[in-house]
């Protein structure tokens, strides 16, 4: 395992891979990953570039092999995520319906937080029912600008389009 660390504008970052794929994406006050310090593995300097265009603006898509270590119900979960549009949202209740559990919308919120890949699998996508913004583990003024920072992308292509 290799990891390190980047800025950003919701503050440091922290990225693992195995050495093929990427296995962590993590906020500032959870622990270091496990393994060797490596900031020039080529997996994680392409997520660091990769990274750096989604906060600039100009990504929407990420490109890159994905580790998910997790349950079952949890791979299933963060794999709905990956399906939510850039810049739209799902609410829970969505998710546990797409994964064929519909009254398991308090199990979605427990899969969001244990995703190991934040921001690019992205859980930051999923609200309340009512459209509230609730949970996230590096709070839900993050969540907010990651929306906020999608949604005015997503206007911009649109106007640009029409």
């Amino acid at each position: 395992m290799r990891w390190t660390t980047v800025t950003s504008p919701i503050g440091e970052l922290k990225l693992a891979t195995d050495g093929t794929a990427l296995t962590g994406l993590l906020f500032a006050g959870d622990p270091d990953p496990r393994g060797e310090r490596d900031d020039a593995h080529p997996v994680l300097t392409e997520t660091a570039r990769q990274l750096g265009e989604y906060f600039d603006g100009t990504r929407t898509e990420f490109e890159m092999p994905l580790a998910l270590a997790g349950a079952d119900f949890e791979r299933r979960v963060w794999t709905e995520l990956l399906a939510i549009p850039y810049g739209h949202t799902a609410t829970y209740a969505e998710i546990a319906a797409r994964v064929g559990q519909p009254r398991a919308a308090r199990a979605v919120g427990m899969a969001n937080s244990l995703n190991p890949i934040a921001v690019i699998v992205p859980c930051h996508r999923v609200v309340g029912s009512n459209g509230s913004l609730t949970g996230y583990a590096a709070g839900t003024d993050v969540k907010s600008r990651l929306l906020e920072l999608e949604a005015g992308v997503r206007m911009r292509a649109e106007f640009k389009a029409a």
